[in-house]
């Protein structure tokens, strides 16, 4: 987040640093001192609960750009969630196919699907207390929404009816056969993890119902 100082030339400036994975949390935190509303920055889920070993067994489905990294530098993006140096969380969904997936690992496309996990990995930080349960929300509802400049993300009257009912206490293992989407890149097939929806209402329609 250095090239922040070169930035703060441009007046009047919005800027947006989409899922960085490492950041220098003591130089963010200047950064937004410096710009406030008009700097937001994001992560996504497996920039926080994966490092750079991951390739190691998960192989090209570890693979993404920005790479993952060390454990200092997960330290340092959830610090930075907690500080709001970062303001929101994105599934950084980006499926592949087999064929894109299954090659040499630097002919490997970059990406990983992100969108069926997304919620269960950001609670694991409220479950481990890195983050009360209305930050993690937050993270992935009003602050996206703020960003993006949408009047979305928040329950009130005469707005949308979208809305996600979670059970925080509901366990899954994360089984890639299972998932809507077509792809299967996701380095968490086998996972354990907690937190689950249970219920998807878009525009007062229910799109979704867990079994």
């Amino acid at each position: 987040m250095t090239r922040f100082g070169k930035a703060r030339a441009m007046s009047g400036t919005r800027v947006r640093m989409p899922t960085p994975a490492s950041i220098r949390t003591q130089n963010g935190s200047a950064a937004r001192a410096a710009w406030g509303e008009r700097l937001s920055a994001e992560t996504a889920p497996h920039y926080f609960a994966l490092t750079d070993e991951a390739v190691l067994t998960h192989g090209a489905n570890a693979k993404m750009n920005p790479p993952l990294r060390t454990a200092r530098d997960v330290a340092a993006i959830i610090s930075g969630l907690k500080d709001g140096t970062l303001d929101a969380i994105a599934t950084d969904h980006a499926p592949q196919s087999a064929v894109e997936k299954e090659v040499e690992f630097d002919q490997a496309a970059n990406g990983i699907i992100g969108l069926e996990t997304a919620l269960p990995l950001t609670l694991r930080l409220v479950h481990q207390g890195h983050l009360t349960l209305m930050e993690a929300i937050q993270k992935l509802t009003v602050a996206p929404a703020r960003i993006l400049g949408l009047d979305h993300g928040r329950l009130k009257v005469g707005g949308d009816a979208d809305l996600t009912l979670i059970d925080v206490d509901r366990e899954q293992t994360v089984d890639v056969g299972r998932f809507k989407s077509k792809s299967r890149n996701s380095p968490f097939h086998g996972w354990k993890l907690k937190g689950m929806p249970v219920l998807t209402v878009v525009a007062g329609r229910v799109v979704h119902r867990a079994a």
